[in-house]
């Protein structure tokens, strides 16, 4: 066996990568609670594609046969209502975790020098994602399905002088039906699972590449012992392989609850008009995404004002897209000196605070039907949502922040 490895080991590098990737990759020794989320993340996207691979197999990519299929998946397959529930659920939880994950990045200065191509790699995971999740919606052909996709598509016939045939390209028809679904489908079990895929591993490449950051946003590597070992850094195996099977079980002990008990939560996982076939004649009461593109959503119905002769619905598309291509340049707009919020000035937390409960209270705005109150509500909250980039570059380095020790501190 040992003469085997080496003659593989000789060919294809696999001991050297196990070294570099997890026995003699160190980390800090400080991680918290809040660094379970990226390996969590992986386990989600594990549990993604095996669950999707499975349905795949029961599944009809027709109009005609879509929404027969997935009942025929409940009720008919062995199991699999439970595969069906782990991926819809797994697709909530992806997000629930990619959020967590994104705002610890924030509070500890992970997309500064020198993460800022991490942070990228890791933005363009969450575009992908979400191109994945919509994709992915369109396919039960339930009526929220088909009427979400509807709106999203029509969003984009909003874009001045070629609004209307990219709305067309994009559907493959003059209306949602079997041709979109079809391509939906495509797109949705090779094509982007491939880029996320690929876009995972060079997100972890350039992660190992300048090492892990750390609650205290000290760079590890430039304290190390006489064997270049780094003094506040512990082998990534077996320690943390070892550390996170917690927060892998506590994880899911809480999934397999919501999938067991709650895998509908009330609505917010898997909408009631889903479970009616997709109508063309018969539009739902309320017309809402998922709760997880609500954000942006209720950011698209803050703009009720025509500007410069151009309608409110394409100024919201653009509200939309600033919204999350201002995150891109995220690491060029903090001038802080200090990355963590342990060492940062009063400003910085309580512009992190606003962030944060502003794009929590969007997410609730976009599930509800708009009125003029919430519409009131979700102008002040975008604004606020903005302001927390555009304001960066000056309340970081206007504030006085603390002075950040030599080595980590627990």
């Amino acid at each position: 066996m040992q003469k085997l490895i080496q003659w593989i080991d000789a060919r294809l590098p696999i001991v050297d990568a196990y070294n570099k990737h997890l026995a003699q990759y160190y980390a800090p020794k400080n991680f918290n609670i809040w660094y379970f989320f990226g390996s969590l993340a992986m386990l989600v996207l594990v549990n993604q594609l095996v669950t999707g691979i499975w349905l795949t197999m029961s599944y009809n990519p027709t109009a005609e046969g879509a929404f027969a299929s997935v009942e025929y998946i409940m009720r008919d397959v062995k199991w699999g209502w439970l595969l069906r529930y782990m991926h819809s659920t797994g697709a909530s939880a992806f997000f629930v975790v990619v959020y967590l994950h994104m705002f610890r990045g924030l509070m500890y200065g992970s997309y500064q020098k020198p993460r800022e191509l991490i942070w990228i790699f890791g933005m363009l995971i969450y575009l992908v994602l979400m191109a994945e999740a919509f994709m992915g919606y369109l396919l039960p052909w339930g009526q929220m399905s088909y009427w979400g996709a509807q709106v999203i598509v029509n969003l984009f016939g909003a874009i001045p002088g070629i609004g209307d045939d990219l709305s067309l390209w994009i559907r493959g028809d003059y209306l949602i039906s079997g041709i979109t679904l079809n391509r939906f489908f495509a797109l949705h079990v090779i094509a982007l699972p491939i880029v996320l895929l690929g876009l995972v591993v060079l997100h972890i490449l350039a992660l190992h590449e300048v090492g892990s950051n750390n609650p205290d946003g000290i760079e590890i590597k430039k304290n190390k012992d006489e064997n270049g070992i780094p003094k506040d850094g512990i082998p990534f195996h077996p320690y943390y392989t070892v550390h996170d099977i917690v927060g892998v079980a506590v994880f899911l002990f809480i999934f397999c609850v919501v999938v067991f008990f709650f895998p509908e939560m009330g609505g917010l996982f898997l909408e009631k008009p889903n479970f009616e076939p997709a109508n063309q004649l018969k539009t739902p009461a309320h017309i809402a995404p998922v709760w997880y593109f609500t954000p942006f959503y209720a950011m698209l119905r803050s703009v009720t004002v025509d500007l410069f002769g151009l309608p409110a619905k394409f100024w919201g598309v653009v509200v939309m897209g600033a919204a999350i291509a201002i995150l891109f340049v995220l690491p060029w707009l903090d001038r802080s000196p200090v990355r963590s919020m342990r060492y940062k000035g009063w400003m910085s937390k309580v512009a992190l605070a606003i962030f944060a409960i502003s794009f929590i209270v969007l997410g609730y705005l976009g599930i509800k039907p708009p009125s003029a109150l919430r519409t009131g509500l979700a102008q002040v909250l975008t604004t606020l949502y903005f302001l927390y980039f555009i304001l960066m570059p000056f309340y970081t380095r206007m504030e006085k922040t603390k002075p950040v020790p030599e080595r980590v501190t627990g």
